[in-house]
């Protein structure tokens, strides 16, 4: 049994083959056998013969074998950046592939998680989730768990999310009700797998110039065919016969052979000089179109940064501060010392265990008994905990909202009374640092 990828694969090179500019040279290989029988050639030579048929099976089998190893780079770069998600099963939360989710499926949401599949709302504190990709809002939509009637558009369901979509503010729970192709997203991805794929510049100037090509040796042979009868005047079989052999024999003169062999090399050798570059590129004809562009727009997120962030600069108890910013916060610290969570919190979680304040301590030793999520209104997340010296709240958030509710700092080991000045002092700190990339920077590439 052949594998069902090889066959795709020796199909598309066999239809790509069936090009005008690869037609061509392989059809200057018949002149030399047809012209074996006829006495002006007594013995055929079949070393052209030989040799076009090497270079055409050479460029098919260069193609073949790009193509193939960067389809084999592309899967292999899908599966080192595997989505996973937070699913409740069998009563304990376990990450998984988000390609193993099923309908059923209980999966924890909060900020900066990607929502995995389409799934209805459980519970959600806060929750907020970006959906501009699926809808075309700019801003994010506020869920909530209560049940809707009536016929409801899509960018009107509260108590949905879906796949594609990411999680702005807030915690949710779901159960998965679709996933892959099923999805709201599978649906538009279907629609767009179904449209056909345009020719590149380079493949509608070659496919002209086999067109051309194609039209001059037909009127290269009628021509010369014509013209070296009435010439010769010898209008027998064996004239006739002879005359069309020499037509035929000076138009295929004309016909680049080596086109498409050059072709494809000089696009192997882009596909390998864009690989040294750390971009793989799918096929061979996409290292021209991407040639011929001028500008690329593109999001900064993502392309011009690795996603994470860390703490560069702070001011005040470190100790202090690290425990408080490391409570409130629901990234989660791995024994393996990876941090998961939204890239700002995760940040503030390393910089506690780097003080050797790891968060499953801090929670052991203060458990969060209340929590009020992040709010754009409030601009502010805070977390309640039990200590051994009573009940005690952590905020973080915006500097200008935490200081205007602070009565109080500390300082030199004591609770000293908050005033105006002091206020300016540590608002002038944060723009400081705030000049210098800020307290929290993207680590650049």
């Amino acid at each position: 049994m052949v594998p069902l990828k090889a066959c795709a694969g020796w199909a598309e090179t066999i239809s790509c083959h069936a090009h005008p500019r690869i037609l061509l040279p392989q059809n200057r290989c018949l002149p030399e056998p047809l012209a074996a029988p006829f006495p002006r050639q007594p013995e055929p030579r079949c070393t052209e013969v030989l040799i076009i048929l090497a270079v055409v099976l050479l460029n098919a089998v260069l193609g073949v074998v790009q193509e193939s190893k960067a389809e084999a780079a592309i899967e292999a770069l899908q599966t080192m950046t595997a989505a996973t998600s937070k699913v409740l099963r069998d009563g304990s939360v376990t990450e998984l592939e988000s390609s193993r989710l099923v309908p059923g499926d209980i999966v924890l949401l909060e900020a900066g998680d990607a929502v995995p599949a389409d799934g209805r709302l459980l519970a959600c504190a806060s929750l907020q989730i970006e959906e501009a990709a699926l809808t075309g809002e700019s801003v994010p939509s506020a869920k909530s768990p209560e049940a809707l009637t009536g016929e409801v558009t899509l960018g009107d369901r509260r108590n949905m999310a879906y796949m594609g979509s990411t999680v702005a503010y807030g915690r949710g729970r779901m159960v998965v009700t679709a996933t892959g192709m099923d999805t709201e997203m599978g649906k538009i991805a279907g629609v767009l797998a179904r449209t056909e794929q345009e020719e590149t510049p380079l493949q509608k100037k070659l496919t002209q110039l086999g067109k051309t090509l194609s039209w001059l040796v037909l009127g290269i042979c009628v021509f010369i065919f014509v013209f070296d009868l009435i010439v010769a005047g010898d209008f027998s079989l064996s004239g006739i016969l002879e005359t069309f052999m020499v037509a035929v024999s000076l138009a295929v003169a004309a016909i680049p052979e080596g086109l498409a062999t050059v072709v494809t090399v000089v696009l192997s050798i882009g596909v390998t000089r864009m690989s040294r570059r750390n971009a793989v590129i799918r096929r061979l004809t996409a290292v021209e179109t991407l040639g011929c562009t001028q500008v690329i727009c593109s999001d900064k997120t993502g392309t011009l940064t690795q996603n994470k962030m860390t703490v560069v600069d702070h001011t005040g108890d470190t100790a202090l501060l690290a425990s408080a910013m490391a409570l409130c916060s629901d990234a989660v610290l791995n024994p393996d010392g990876s941090v998961q969570g939204e890239p700002t919190e995760a940040a503030l979680v390393s910089f506690a265990a780097e003080n050797q304040l790891p968060k499953p301590q801090l929670e052991q030793e203060r458990p969060r008994i209340g929590e009020a999520p992040f709010d754009s209104g409030r601009k502010m997340m805070s977390t309640i905990h039990r200590t051994p010296q009573g009940v005690v709240q952590y905020t973080k958030g915006a500097p200008d909202q935490v200081l205007a509710r602070c009565t109080h700092y500390w300082e030199g080991g004591q609770a000293l009374p908050m005033t105006d000045d002091r206020r300016r002092e540590i608002l002038a700190d944060n723009h400081r640092m705030a000049a210098h990339k800020g307290k929290l920077y993207y680590r650049r590439k």
